[in-house]
């Protein structure tokens, strides 16, 4: 499932890069930094900031960037003081145009509606690039946005784009009523593309299960990856991003959450790991008897991605102090493709529950790189 807005023709370009500089990511709804990884991977780029309000989810994002200063509340953060990037990435909040959620779009005072934010950051750093993830409900969800002030046909379309009794010959149609009419109203990712068109960014997505990537579950996501139709021709970004090459350190408050005490144990090089996921998806793997007596008609499922992410499954789930399931984060975690203990280490100082809703509300980076990837051919 994939769709293009196309106002320009200078998307397909690719980025240049400079040798010795790799492109620098701007994080939002940053998370455990499924995105980040993934962004990272396909571009050759790094994280030098983030935004992230959830303080042990941003703990664990600090753990694993400990030099990327956090920005804190997103609708807190003054854009003309922040560090220009390449890159501006985001998963804005779901719950409100979610399948299971109120459906109330990305109206205002929404948490969907944060999306507004994300907007005026790529209005204000005027990144080349700009990725977004989020859930299918994009698809369906109302916009229920307010409409601009004088937002009318005559001041939108002042001359028609066809004479008059034209007839409109080979318009792509739009079986998923994106746009707006009266029997069906704007939808959630119709209003998004249409703001990065304003912002003048050509986009396009992707939608795409877990399942594709070998995962052991359908988890559906959108992927949007837009490009600035003037993208900076100076391959060593200079000028602007120059003058802010070097960032204070941070004091590990919130507001510019800094590890304070970068924690420098070896950790298997994030590269290489997310590589070898790759290089295995198109390998044949066939259960053991193991498989089969521990996970009976799921073993083909388990014993696939076992062999994708190159760890055994975790239990589960774990027993309560009464005796019965609940799940087990550190299942949750390789369900993700995530190493043990990037969100679960003890040392991070989180309890189950926030394990368990960082990594429901997170990315599954290779579901990730297998889209950006796609969008980028």
């Amino acid at each position: 499932m994939s769709g293009t807005t196309v106002t320009g023709a200078r998307f397909m370009h690719e980025p240049k890069a400079s040798s010795d500089s790799r492109l620098r990511i701007g994080s939002l709804f940053s998370g455990y930094g499924g995105l980040d990884l993934a962004v990272e991977h396909v571009f050759n780029a790094k994280t030098v900031w983030f935004s992230e309000l959830n303080e042990p989810v941003a703990r664990v994002f600090a753990r694993h960037w400990p030099d990327a200063p956090n920005l804190g509340d997103i609708t807190a953060i003054d854009w003309s003081q922040v560090e220009p990037v390449d890159i501006l990435i985001g998963g804005f909040p779901c719950q409100d145009v979610s399948t299971v959620g109120k459906r109330a779009g990305l109206a205002p005072g929404t948490r969907s509606g944060l999306w507004a934010h994300m907007a005026a950051a790529i209005d204000a750093l005027q990144p080349e690039w700009v990725v977004i993830e989020n859930v299918r409900g994009l698809l369906s969800s109302p916009a229920t946005r307010p409409p601009a002030e004088g937002d009318d046909h005559d001041r939108r379309n002042p001359d028609d784009a066809t004479p008059d009794g034209a007839t409109l010959r080979s318009m792509e149609r739009d079986p998923w009523h994106l746009g707006d009419s009266a029997a069906r109203p704007l939808r959630a990712l119709g209003a998004v593309l249409g703001d990065l068109a304003d912002l003048r960014l050509d986009a396009r997505w992707i939608g795409l299960p877990a399942s594709l990537v070998g995962a052991p579950h359908p988890r559906f996501r959108i992927f949007v990856l837009a490009r600035s139709q003037d993208p900076v021709s100076d391959p060593s970004r200079g000028g602007l991003v120059q003058r802010w090459r070097v960032l204070g350190q941070g004091t590990g408050e919130t507001g510019n959450d800094c590890a304070l005490a970068p924690d420098h144990r070896p950790r298997p090089p994030r590269p290489g790991w997310l590589a070898q996921q790759e290089q295995r998806l198109r390998d044949l793997v066939v259960p053991d008897r193991g498989h089969l007596r521990r996970w009976g008609r799921y073993a083909d499922a388990i014993a696939r991605w076992e062999h994708i992410v190159g760890q055994p499954a975790p239990a589960p789930a774990l027993l309560t102090e009464g005796g019965g399931p609940r799940p087990s984060p550190a299942f949750g975690e390789w369900l993700m493709g995530l190493p043990p203990g990037w969100v679960t280490d003890p040392d991070r100082g989180q309890t189950e529950n926030h394990q368990t809703m960082a990594l429901g509300n997170g990315v599954l980076p290779l579901q990730a790189i297998v889209a950006l990837k796609s969008l980028r051919t």
